[in-house]
């Protein structure tokens, strides 16, 4: 047992107590195993020995909780359990389901980065409290998908349940055969006796039933590894490929009706009035229904619906928030001008006043490719709901809240997704559907988002605005004073849930107060601003604004001090796993070498979600513009567990980050947002795209996950490499505002 383990223990057994949201959690309730919710529905012969795994009906279901939102969470998960389980994915008897909404697929990982500790931090009062928040999201039974946090929640739980079941199934066959357990192998789904015999684990389901589960056992070393590490097809790959994969958005029920929405442009209006004369005309619509915040048309299909929301005449009241989106800047402006909600770091001296370097971030839509939209069905005493959630446990207390019924009558059955960055932590189509589905009890619903819909009510990145200045000193970057203010995301969120967000949030400065640079004098504040637009979670949330504030300003003192940006950020880097990203991008991308002219490289590291990456974007000054010739990403994530889909994930965030600091933004006149689809909202055409050179390190102490972390680092970098090809300087985003790229 380490040192930190006892120390942990300890801290559980001394404080006794835990109170978090006014509820006080004893050591018993921090430690104590939430029921296998599989458990319920075993029938004769079959069994469960943990929330992840069942054998019944001849088929052997690995349960993989988090939702798959295309980062290829689901074969992740099912593959970490494969690998202890010795089932290979191809077997025709597996079956990998999502589960149900349960406590005990709670993510303790989540609770990281909401503590304030620096990833780098690893001291013992640190890791205490990552141990005790990660307790106290299991005891509140918090299931969720975010936070780049899906690996690092399963790593290791999700390889225990496949280890513990795999030796309890062998122990099975060693009381059913008289042989000892220590002379059993196990393969492909079987159990595997001294003379060749095979006894597929299904066969053996009954016999294990009756065998206490196995606990301590020890996991396989990943030198011994069949499928992690290994370059193997994600399940859901080849109906992707093929357009055969079923998302949400593609379910059918028998006699099922079809609804959309249309709401108040103005996030947060009313309804005043309607005439709905002219919907109820089109061929096929058949009711016209309130919900909260505007209107649904229910119809025998989606377009018919759609026409029939088109046809709607309705008078809509104001938004709460700021009109125009000057007024938006002016509070922005205002924060910065008043004292900080926190300063998040503080080390050397203080700076005096001096040249000022503003930059801005502006609102950002989530937009995925599939609109929001859920599939429905409540009787009197039962609701099940199809859609793909975040938060499956809260989306099914809403329904519940809603419909009336119990929350064990509410069956929520989560879907794959096309896409999200963070648009599916909301409920609103959630909520709605469930207004529809009470207003037409026991017949099935699917209610479908437009794509303007779906834009015009999204809850966009927060918009965000930082002022910078430094000093350097014989050649050197000396100090550092960075001031951020933005809304806060987590209030924002948090408010729609019905619960207050306590304390500064740390979403404001995240990957800025924490940067890994010693920098002498250095100084990183947050400034709340008042609320604005309603907003939420977007892909790296607020490492995406403070990340490109931070590595821009930096980049300018650099320069100012006449060092390499490179060289100079090694020198100032402190984390070793940072580091050597930086050192590793800076080898593969030949930097120093020489460049023709009107061509230059821009690098940045930005680390979000306990993940560095550093990145290097090539651009050439052309004729028709900017053009992209190059990118390269070194990221550290502890250990590479699929090196296939790490690539992917790295070269997705790259392009994303990319693209969207290029060419997008939110902008809102009389309370409406202005681009409501992908033509005012685009992101990088596929022949603007650069190619992305790829390395994943395992330098790190933990496992890291990499949904996210790519994303930070993107707009820095390219805006660095504009300045060095061109010499303009890029403050704000989207950069097409200011350049024309090819």
């Amino acid at each position: 047992m380490s040192r930190l383990t006892r120390l942990t223990r300890r801290a559980f057994i001394l404080g006794s107590v835990t109170v978090t949201g006014g509820v006080a959690f004893g050591v018993y309730m921090l430690n104590r195993a939430p029921e296998n919710p599989l458990a319920a529905d075993l029938g004769p012969g079959d069994v469960s020995f943990n929330p992840w795994i069942r054998i019944a009906d001849g088929k052997i279901t690995l349960i993989a909780p988090h939702t798959d939102l295309g980062q290829g969470i689901r074969h992740m998960q099912a593959a970490l359990i494969a690998e202890e389980l010795d089932v290979d994915l191809d077997q025709p008897e597996l079956v990998i389901e999502t589960g149900p909404p349960a406590a005990a697929y709670a993510n303790r990982a989540m609770a990281e980065e909401a503590l304030p500790f620096m990833t780098q931090d690893m001291t013992p009062m640190a890791e205490i409290s990552r141990d005790v928040a990660g307790r106290l999201l299991g005891a509140l039974g918090l299931q969720g998908t975010g936070g780049s946090s899906s690996v690092p929640d399963s790593y290791e739980k999700l390889r225990q349940a496949g280890a513990m079941a795999r030796e309890t199934l062998k122990l099975a066959a060693a009381r059913q055969t008289g042989h000892d357990a220590r002379d059993l192998r196990t393969e492909r789904g079987a159990v595997l006796l001294p003379d060749g015999t095979t006894l597929p684990y299904v066969d053996l389901a009954a016999a294990a039933a009756g065998v206490s589960p196995l606990h301590e056992v020890a996991l396989r070393d990943p030198q011994d590894w069949r499928l992690l590490g290994k370059p193997v097809q994600r399940v859901d790959m080849l109906a992707k490929s093929t357009g055969t994969l079923t998302y949400g958005i593609d379910l059918v029920l028998p006699d099922m009706v079809h609804a959309t929405v249309k709401l108040n442009p103005r996030p947060g209006g009313t309804l005043e009035g309607h005439d709905d004369s002219a919907a109820l005309a089109v061929p096929g619509v058949r009711q016209v229904l309130p919900v909260t915040g505007g209107l649904a048309v229910v119809a025998g299909d989606t377009w018919t619906a759609f026409q029939g929301a088109g046809a709607l005449d309705c008078t809509w009241g104001p938004t709460p928030f700021p009109a125009e989106q000057a007024a938006h800047w002016q509070a922005l402006g205002e924060a910065l001008d008043a004292a900080p909600e926190k300063v998040w770091r503080e080390e050397g001296e203080a700076i005096p006043a001096g040249e000022t370097m503003e930059y801005r971030a502006p609102y950002l839509a989530h937009a995925p490719l599939e609109p929001i939209s859920a599939l429905i069905h409540v009787t009197e005493d039962r609701c099940d709901i199809w859609v793909a959630h975040q938060f499956p446990g809260m989306a099914v207390q809403k329904v519940a809240e809603i419909t009336g019924l119990p929350r064990e009558a509410v069956h929520l059955h989560n879907q794959y997704a096309g896409g999200s960055f963070g648009h599916r932590l909301e409920f609103e189509n959630v909520t709605r559907a469930a207004e529809i589905g009470i207003a037409l009890r026991g017949t099935p619903v699917k209610l479908t988002y437009s794509r303007e819909e779906d834009m015009a009510h999204d809850f966009p990145r927060q918009i965000a605005m930082g002022r910078a200045r430094g000093r350097v000193v014989e050649g050197q970057v000396q100090a550092l004073d960075l001031a951020i203010a933005a809304p806060s995301v987590m209030a924002s969120q948090f408010a729609r849930l019905g619960y207050g967000a306590a304390g500064p949030d740390s979403q404001i400065v995240s990957a800025a107060w924490s940067m890994p640079y010693a920098i002498p004098d250095l100084r990183v504040a947050g400034h709340r601003a008042a609320e604005l637009a309603p907003i939420s979670s977007w892909r790296s949330v607020g490492a995406s604004h403070a990340g490109f504030f931070a590595e821009g300003a930096l980049d300018e003192l650099i320069h100012e001090a006449g060092a390499d940006p490179l060289a100079e950020r090694i020198r100032l880097c402190t984390y070793g796993p940072a580091r050597a990203c930086l050192e590793a991008v800076g080898e593969m991308s030949g930097w120093g070498t020489p460049l023709p002219p009107g061509r230059g490289r821009g690098v940045a590291m930005v680390m979000s979600f306990g993940t560095p990456v550093a990145e290097v974007i090539e651009v050439e000054d052309t004729p028709s513009g900017l053009r992209l010739t190059g990118a390269w990403v070194a990221a550290d994530v502890g250990r590479v567990l699929d090196p296939v889909n790490i690539e992917n994930l790295i070269q997705g965030g790259v392009v994303f980050g990319l693209g969207h600091a290029m060419n997008c933004q939110i902008t809102y006149a009389d309370g409406m947002a202005e681009q409501t689809n992908f033509h005012a909202h685009a992101g990088m055409r596929l022949y603007q795209c650069p190619p992305i050179e790829v390395r994943a390190l395992e330098t790190g102490p933990k496992v890291r996950g990499i949904g996210e972390p790519p994303v930070p680092p993107a707009a820095p970098a390219l805006a660095n490499a504009i300045f060095a090809a061109t010499g303009q300087r890029l403050r704000e985003m989207p950069f097409d505002k200011f350049v024309t790229f090819a």
